[in-house]
């Protein structure tokens, strides 16, 4: 298992998928849920696959990590 940050695009997702990350988020900084992100990239780290962007409303990183079901 690799311990190094493997890029992934996040762009092969089909559409739906993609909205659906990118709308149901939850940001520990505004305490919000669905507040959406942008910039996503999507990465996997130790075997885990994670989309990462940026609050809608703040700014902050909104990270989102990806059960076996989700992808």
């Amino acid at each position: 298992m690799s311990e190094e940050r493997i890029e992934r695009d996040f762009m092969n997702r089909d559409e739906q998928e993609r909205r659906a990350f990118l709308e149901q988020t939850w940001c520990d900084k505004c305490l919000q849920e669905n507040l959406g992100m942008k910039e996503p990239a999507e990465y996997e780290y130790k075997g885990i696959v994670f989309i990462e962007g940026k609050c809608n409303q703040c700014g902050e990183i909104v990270l989102t990590e990806l059960t076996d079901e989700e992808f």
